[in-house]
């Protein structure tokens, strides 16, 4: 089964447009486990645009399915995830004056820096994930890396879905066939939606997880969160 780790970083940006604690991450964070997501996702940022330092450490205490960090490997990121010993923690490429994750590694010209700072994470017993482009040599320098996981990078995906969806999964899945062939969990994120999700669940063989924060967050304004978490999790 694929499991579903919603991102509540949206709900971050919305309190910290008006300061105060409304509305409250870490309830966020206990609904979403309570109305069935299997997974909290959180994007720290150096400049805490949306999740803080202080609301990673509150959400830690009050995870019952897993937990999943991503951020660019910084020392103060690295520290604080080791701190906090996550379920997961999702390497990212894009820097502090990235608006929102753009690419993937370049596994091959990053392979030994990637390599240092995952054998860290993997000697605490943390699993590891490597955000990256659906190319076949970026899955093979993942692996290289040592990494457990890679996260599929899917906007290419969710622009082209509409005018050819066919051609726009046809990378993924051979992207993701490679993984399996070199023993890589996949997961997968950016973009996915109520209108692409299905297709691409079904059609990526031994997709493990999909993390979903935008899209989801932004249906809850109308659907409610207990409902769109289900109704994400349908598609799956």
């Amino acid at each position: 089964m694929i499991k579903l780790s919603v991102n509540i970083n949206k709900i971050a940006t919305i309190r910290n447009a008006r300061g105060g604690v409304t509305p409250n991450v870490v309830e966020a964070a206990i609904n979403c486990q309570k109305f069935g997501s299997d997974g909290v996702t959180i994007h720290p940022r150096p400049d805490e645009r949306h999740i803080t330092r202080k609301d990673v450490y509150d959400i830690k205490p009050i995870i019952s399915t897993e937990f999943n960090i991503e951020g660019y490997p910084s020392k103060d990121f690295i520290n604080m995830v080791l701190e906090i010993n996550p379920e997961q923690v999702t390497l990212v490429p894009d820097g502090p004056d990235v608006i929102t994750s753009c690419a993937g590694w370049d596994t091959v010209k990053f392979q030994d820096y990637l390599k240092e700072i995952i054998s860290i994470f993997k000697e605490k017993g943390i699993r590891t994930s490597v955000f990256v482009d659906p190319k076949i040599e970026m899955i093979e320098g993942a692996k290289k890396c040592g990494t457990d996981r890679i996260e599929l990078y899917t906007e290419d995906y969710a622009t082209n879905y509409l005018s050819n969806k066919e051609k726009a999964i046809a990378p993924y899945v051979e992207a993701a066939k490679k993984a399996t062939e070199l023993g890589l969990g996949i997961n997968a994120g950016h973009d996915l939606s109520l209108e692409n999700l299905e297709y691409f669940a079904k059609e990526i063989p031994n997709l493990a997880e999909v993390s979903i924060g935008h899209a989801l967050i932004s249906d809850a304004l109308y659907l409610g969160l207990e409902n769109a978490i289900q109704m994400y999790k349908r598609l799956l």
